[in-house]
């Protein structure tokens, strides 16, 4: 590393593992509630987790929060609200942090949102994915349409004028009508964010063992791009792969993501990710997946999952894999204070893409071009990081 590499901005991501029932096409770290969730002892847990992660903050306060899952609704507000009360006390927020708590469209969620903007959650995201029952089923979802609409109207009777609905495409059987009423539904709802992302079908879900039958490519492509054009007439700015929002509505948290800054993970299988300039290293971590022995051990020494120094032949990968899911790209400045390497390690690569029409350089910021963008995979694989032979 050189003396490029500078501290990034801050966030913390806490992981509610609970739910109540694991949706078919999850691949998260979430757990089918089995009986009442032990609350107070985990977030005990999640305190002692976060004092073990003090030395990782190097002076630095909260930019964003982002409390997901699981399904975090299914906490109690006094203990979201035990929980913000000791971030503040330990670390400290900025005045303007972003605070998201995920929450699903069920009734007994929705009925808590006005007690959730009181403790200090000031942006909500809601799992609606669709707006049609028949596509509800098919995903497994266990709330109906009725209950996505009543929660949208919950959010906005509590006050919340920030709040993302996620809406997936490419569902079981889905055709090109049904998927644009979602969409016309989700623009109604007035969210000043709205996640639209392709269903796809991870390893070790329900759907990778047992796959329902997809809309074929052609159908995808097609319902994606219709997609993006309703949003973006109707003011949405897609800032990223499946991110589009009003102005000044961007999600904190995920642009942070997306541009290789730091994060403290607490919670059972949480990761984070830090760099610590004392030592000139980029850290990745994750906790323990497994409730019972995550809350066990959050205050011991092997309190970890698994950890990792990223070397500096790994970082350009790593970083254009973050920062080229947005559309504006990033600037070679942000590179080397990121990763603390020159922005000519980048070459030949970098140049052949300008030259195929992949990627785009103005003056000194770097992104995709729209074929490019089309093609991410393979531009990234460009710049995968290969082995050296001797």
């Amino acid at each position: 590393m050189s003396d490029l590499l500078q501290l990034a901005p801050l966030s913390l991501y806490v992981h509610m593992p609970w739910c109540v029932r694991k949706c078919p096409y999850c691949d998260f770290n979430s757990h089918e509630l089995k009986q009442t969730i032990p609350e107070r002892n985990y977030i005990d847990a999640l305190i002692e987790d976060v004092y073990q992660e003090l030395d990782f903050v190097q002076n630095r306060s909260i930019s964003s929060v982002f409390i997901g899952g699981g399904t975090p609704s299914l906490f109690s507000a006094e203990s979201i609200a035990r929980l913000l009360s000791e971030l503040d006390s330990l670390i400290g927020f900025q005045p303007d942090t972003e605070i998201t708590l995920e929450a699903n469209p069920g009734a007994i969620e929705a009925n808590k949102f006005i007690d959730f903007k009181q403790v200090g959650i000031n942006r909500l995201s809601i799992g609606i994915q669709s707006f049609h029952d028949v596509q509800l089923k098919k995903l497994g979802r266990i709330h109906n349409c009725n209950e996505a609409l009543r929660a949208v109207e919950l959010v906005h009777s509590a006050g919340f004028k920030n709040f993302n609905l996620d809406l997936m495409f490419g569902l079981p059987d889905q055709i090109l009508d049904t998927a644009m009423s979602d969409v016309q539904i989700c623009l109604e709802s007035m969210p000043a964010h709205i996640s639209y992302y392709q269903l796809t079908l991870e390893p070790n879900t329900f759907f990778s063992k047992f796959p329902p039958k997809l809309p074929d490519c052609e159908s995808t492509w097609n319902i994606q791009q219709a997609g993006h054009q309703q949003l973006k007439a109707r003011g949405y700015q897609q800032y990223e792969i499946s991110g589009f929002s009003k102005k000044g509505y961007q999600c904190q948290h995920n642009l942070n993501y997306w541009q290789f800054g730091d994060y403290l993970g607490i919670g059972a299988g949480a990761h984070g990710k830090i760099t610590d300039v004392r030592t000139g290293k980029i850290h990745r971590y994750w906790k323990k997946k497994q409730p019972t022995e995550y809350m066990a051990k959050a205050s011991k020494e092997n309190r970890l999952g698994g950890q990792s120094i990223l070397v500096s032949e790994d970082l350009p990968f790593e970083f254009l894999m973050n920062n080229l899911r947005l559309k504006e790209g990033f600037n070679e400045s942000l590179f080397e204070s990121r990763t603390g390497l020159g922005i000519f390690v980048l070459e030949p690569e970098l140049s052949n893409c300008i030259a195929d029409g992949l990627l785009e350089k103005n003056y000194n910021n770097i992104r995709c071009s729209e074929i490019g963008w089309n093609f991410l995979d393979e531009v990234l694989q460009r710049f995968y990081p290969r082995k050296k032979t001797h």
